[in-house]
Order: structure tokens, then C-alpha cells, then sequence
């Protein structure tokens, strides 16, 4: 794999390079030679953050880790990544398209079906047109994360959400 290790607001010494390459090489196993791995090790306050990004044609495997000291961070970000391409390994139907950036001796492992999505409920509702300040009151008024409903201005399903530090986001669909 080729990593490419940045840091913001912390300076990436030998030692950080190191335990990343021990850590995360475990993953080696399950991508080409030429698979690129985007390291980012941040810091802020007391917040020692990693994030690694791992693009796939159409995919991206991502995952984020905080913690009080860096080389913990390190640890526990590789049993995510490793968690998250064992689920994503049992999805895949198309092994040409997906798995040209998987070893073979990954793609041969028989699945295993300790990760396998269940929907346990199924929610219908109305969607009224509504503007996004709205959705984000009456995602309030729910006490959920999320809502999705019909843009008033673009006819569109589109989805709001809480993020940290008490802000919102918007997802529009691109077609």
C-alpha cells in the first residue's frame, strides 16, 4: 500500500510514521500493492484524532478515531477499517468491479455472516414540502439525529442532520 501521512497541527515524527505502518499494515492483506492509504493526524486540545481514508473505485472505506494519546488512536482506527471491509467484503456482488482493489487470498476467504444487516422495522410516513430550517425544527421537536424530507424549493428528498458542536448539515441528492 502507498500512505500518504499528513498532520495538522501536530508534527509527524518517525515514531507516528512507524506505529502507522505497523498498525495499519495489517491491512496490507487485503489490497493490491498499488491501493493508496490517506493517513491525517490531527490534534486539538487535549484531542489526539486520526483519519484514515482508503478510496475504492466507487467506494471509500473511512474511518476515525479520538482518543487522549495518538498511538491509541492508532490501535483502535485499525479494528475499524478491518470491521468495515469484512462487512463490505460480504456485500459485494460484483467481484470484478469491487474486488480489483483486493488480494486474491482476501477475496477467497469464505464470508462471514457475524456482520449481516437486519432491518428489524420499517417506517412509513407523509412527506410535506417543507424549507430545511423547518426539518431541522421538527428533527428537534423528534429528539432524532435526522430527517428526511420533500424540499419545498426543488421538489427533491433530501435529509438534514445534527453534527457536532450543535450544527446542522444538509444531504440533496445529484443526479
Amino acid at each position: 500500500m502507498k500512505y500518504i501521512i499528513s498532520g495538522k497541527g501536530i508534527d509527524v515524527t518517525e515514531g507516528l510514521k512507524s506505529a502507522i505502518y505497523e498498525k495499519i499494515g495489517k491491512l496490507e492483506r487485503y489490497f493490491t500493492p498499488s491501493t493508496e492509504v490517506h493517513v491525517t493526524l490531527s490534534v486539538q486540545k487535549e484531542r489526539q484524532k486520526i483519519e484514515v481514508t482508503i478510496p475504492m473505485k466507487g467506494n471509500i472505506v473511512r474511518a476515525e478515531q479520538v482518543s487522549e494519546d495518538m498511538y491509541a488512536s492508532i490501535d483502535m482506527v485499525e479494528d475499524i477499517i478491518e470491521r468495515q471491509l469484512r462487512r463490505y467484503k460480504n456485500k459485494i456482488i460484483d467481484k470484478k468491479q469491487a474486488g480489483a482493489f483486493f488480494s486474491n487470498e482476501f477475496m477467497d476467504d469464505e464470508p462471514e455472516n457475524d456482520d449481516e444487516i437486519q432491518i428489524t422495522r420499517l417506517k412509513k410516513f407523509a412527506m410535506k414540502p417543507m424549507d430545511p430550517e423547518e426539518a431541522c425544527v421538527q428533527m428537534e421537536l423528534l429528539g432524532h439525529n435526522f430527517y428526511v424530507f420533500r424540499n419545498a424549493e426543488t421538489d427533491d428528498v433530501n435529509v438534514v442532520y445534527k453534527r457536532k458542536g450543535n450544527t446542522y448539515g444538509l444531504i440533496e441528492p445529484e443526479f
